[in-house]
């Protein structure tokens, strides 16, 4: 007969309370999850105005290290952000500013190492997209699953915003 099956209640509570007791031990031996430092590339020295000239900076290509600002027309003008290093690898927006609103953003950079990184990717960055041109700022929602590019979207969000004066 099996020992638990016998007619020892005493030895049962023992057993079970000294599986519990393990249990709860090793569970609060766990160590949390800290998340990595997210860095961002250095802030762009140069910048432009808004109205009138047709000047620009660097170029914004998706290999830029740091943000870029160039205007395209008058009142309208394209700034990309800084590349923002994350976790999975770099994040990079670029913004279109007409009449102080944000009118379009594009991720210019995202993970896309491999096919799970895509596939957060293509649902994270289109409501990160709504969400930036609904708030017409840096401060969005995180989107769930995708926490480490969401928090360098925002980052070089907030450059892009900040480089063109918002």
């Amino acid at each position: 007969m099996h020992p638990l099956k016998q007619n020892r209640p005493l030895r049962r509570i023992v057993l079970a309370s000294a599986v519990t007791a393990s249990g709860l031990v090793m569970l609060l031996a766990l160590k949390p999850h800290t998340a990595p430092e997210i860095t961002a590339a250095p802030a762009p020295t140069s910048s432009s105005s808004s109205s009138g000239s047709s000047s620009s900076s660097s170029g914004s290509g998706s290999n830029s290290g740091t943000g870029s600002s160039g205007s395209t027309t008058t009142g309208t003008k394209t700034v990309t952000g800084d590349t923002v290093q994350t976790r999975w690898g770099p994040v990079q927006v670029k913004i279109t500013v007409k009449n102080g609103k944000i009118t379009d953003v594009t991720a210019v950079q995202s993970p896309s190492d491999n096919p799970r990184d895509q596939e957060i990717n293509s649902y994270a960055l289109p409501q990160l997209k709504s969400e930036a041109l609904a708030a017409q700022s840096a401060s969005i929602d995180t989107v769930s699953g995708a926490t480490y590019t969401s928090d360098g979207y925002r980052q070089s969000l907030q450059s892009a915003l900040d480089s063109a004066g918002l």
